[in-house]
C-alpha cells in the first residue's frame, strides 16, 4: 500500500492567541481569584447589601430546604422542577414588592432574558437605556425586536422615540445602574410610557432590599409597584443573599412568561437550597425593615468620607 501522509494537526483555536494578546495589550484581561471562606479584609465589592448570605436564618433556610427537597430541583419548572417552596417564595415575593404575581427563575440574568424576549417580538419597539445591564442588552438581541438605545436616564428622549413608533412598544431600564450607582427617573419614564401606550420593564436588582419602604424596591418607592403596565425583574443574589431571579407583574404577564419564556421553559428550576435561603432572607427583611435604612445610611456615610 502507498504510504499515507498524515497532515499535521491544525490548531483551530489559534485565533484565540491573537485575541488574548490584544486583551493583554489593552489591559482588559479578566482573571478568577478564588477567595477563602473567611478573610480579615473589608469587602467593598460584594453585592450582599444586607449581609444576609451568612445570616444564621438564611443558612438554616438553605439547609432545611436541601434536606427536605434534595440538592436539585430535578427538572424544568414545567415538568418536575416546581416545588411547593417555589410557589411559596413567589407568593411572598409578589406580596412584599406590591405586585400581583411573580415567577422565580434560576438567575437574575435569566429573568431579564425571559422578560424582554417574552414581552417583545419582531413587531415591537424596545427602547433601552444606554446604561442598561448586559442581560437586558442580550435580551434585546435575542428578542429580534427593533431596539432603540436612548441616552442614559433621559425620559424625554425615550418619550420621543416611543412617539415616533406605531405599534407595540416596551421601555426597559435598570432602577439603579450597577456601574455608576445612579437611580433611573422611574416616575418620568412611567409617564412617558402612559402617554405613548408603552409597557415599562424595570430591572430592580439593586433596589430590592435597599430602596422603598422596608426595602420593597425602587418601584415601590416611586409608587409604581403593581401598576397595570409595569413589570419588574429582580435577583435573589444581592440583598437576599441567595441565588436566582424573578419577574413580577400582572398575573396575565406571568402566565404569558410561563408559556413563552425560553429561559424559564427549558431551564432546570432553581435549586431548593437557594429557594429556601431566599425565602428565609425575605421573611427576615420583613421582620427587620430597618436593615434597608441602615444600608442606605452606611452607603451615604461611606460616600461622604471617601469624597471629603
Amino acid at each position: 500500500m502507498p504510504h499515507q501522509h498524515t497532515p499535521a494537526p491544525v490548531d483551530v483555536f489559534s485565533w484565540i492567541d491573537e485575541a488574548e494578546r490584544a486583551r493583554e495589550q489593552a489591559g482588559l484581561v479578566r482573571t478568577l481569584r478564588p477567595r477563602p471562606a473567611s478573610s480579615p479584609l473589608l469587602d467593598l465589592a460584594s453585592n450582599d447589601y444586607l449581609g444576609l448570605s451568612r445570616h444564621p436564618e438564611t443558612v438554616r433556610g438553605a439547609r432545611e430546604a436541601a434536606e427536605r427537597w434534595g440538592a436539585g430541583a430535578t427538572g424544568s419548572r414545567l415538568v418536575t422542577g416546581t416545588t411547593e417552596l417555589h410557589a411559596e417564595l413567589e407568593r411572598e415575593l409578589a406580596a412584599f414588592c406590591g405586585f400581583e404575581a411573580a415567577l422565580v427563575l434560576s438567575s437574575g440574568y435569566a429573568a431579564n432574558l425571559a422578560a424582554v424576549t417574552a414581552l417583545s417580538d419582531r413587531g415591537t419597539l424596545v427602547v433601552s437605556d444606554a446604561g442598561n445591564h448586559a442581560s437586558i442588552v442580550d435580551g434585546c438581541r435575542l428578542s429580534r425586536a427593533e431596539t432603540a438605545v436612548v441616552p442614559h436616564s433621559d425620559p424625554e428622549a425615550a418619550r420621543k422615540t416611543l412617539a415616533a413608533h406605531r405599534g407595540r412598544a416596551l421601555l426597559v431600564t435598570d432602577s439603579v445602574f450597577s456601574v455608576d450607582g445612579d437611580a433611573a427617573p422611574l416616575a418620568a419614564h412611567a409617564e412617558a410610557c402612559r402617554a405613548e401606550g408603552a409597557a415599562l420593564l424595570v430591572d430592580d436588582a439593586h433596589g430590592l432590599g435597599v430602596l422603598g419602604e422596608g426595602g420593597r424596591g425602587a418601584l415601590h418607592a416611586a409608587g409604581l409597584a403593581g401598576a397595570p403596565g409595569v413589570v419588574a425583574t429582580l435577583t435573589l443574589s444581592k440583598s437576599l443573599g441567595s441565588q436566582g431571579g424573578a419577574v413580577l407583574g400582572p398575573a396575565k404577564v406571568i402566565r404569558h412568561l410561563v408559556n413563552t419564556a425560553r429561559t424559564f421553559i427549558f431551564d432546570t428550576g432553581l435549586a431548593p437550597a437557594a429557594t429556601g435561603a431566599a425565602l428565609a432572607a425575605l421573611r427576615l427583611l420583613q421582620r427587620e425593615p430597618e436593615r434597608a435604612d441602615r444600608a442606605r445610611e452606611v452607603a451615604a456615610e461611606l460616600h461622604g468620607r471617601l469624597t471629603a
